[in-house]
């Protein structure tokens, strides 16, 4: 039952979709803290696990770069950076040669927006046979129902609606030693 809602360590990679400057700039405060925060602990537990880890950017040339505080975690992480104009990730060809066959079965996708880009990438991943989790707290959009939609939709595709407060514990498994320590301190 806990693999029908968690993704398996073994097979998880992290997709972390527009999280770009001037894509922020159009979000609720509130909503940006938030994202950024999550998917910065994302990023660390990928890192830490050994998940791949994968980033786009959508037209940057007018959108901006990733987040600066998180593209340095990425590129930390290892993170491989594709740059589109499609929504869904699938649907560019870079992303499609060189990443989609590299991808595991379960995919943590994080980013903006919610029922735009990160909808179009979850309902082409889950056509495919990919498992996706979405953790509703490291996603946003422009207007708060339109996430809200975002993740009905998803989650109507068979998506997985979770946290990632919950995906974190999970990957821990137990209390004690260094990565809970590490961890908990990240959700404070």
């Amino acid at each position: 039952m806990k693999e029908l809602i968690f993704p398996r360590s073994d097979r998880t990679a992290l997709l972390v979709i527009d999280i770009q400057d001037r894509l922020l700039a159009a979000m609720p405060q509130d909503e940006v803290e938030r994202m950024l925060r999550h998917t910065r602990v994302l990023v660390e537990l990928a890192h830490t696990y050994a998940w791949p880890v994968y980033y786009t950017e959508q037209y940057p040339q007018g959108l901006g770069a990733t987040e600066s505080s998180l593209l340095a975690l990425l590129e930390q992480a290892g993170g491989t950076r594709c740059e589109k104009v499609e929504f869904s990730c699938l649907g560019n060809e870079t992303f499609a040669s060189s990443i989609l066959p590299r991808l595991p079965s379960h995919i943590v996708v994080a980013g903006m927006e919610a029922h735009v880009c990160v909808l179009q990438t979850v309902l082409d991943l889950q056509a495919r046979g990919y498992q996706s989790f979405v953790p509703e707290d490291a996603v946003a959009s422009r207007d708060l129902r339109h996430k809200m939609n975002g993740l009905h939709l998803m989650e109507k595709a068979g998506a997985v609606n979770v946290n990632t407060e919950s995906i974190m514990f999970n990957v821990l498994g137990k209390a004690g030693g260094e990565n809970f320590k590490k961890f908990s301190r990240l959700v404070r």
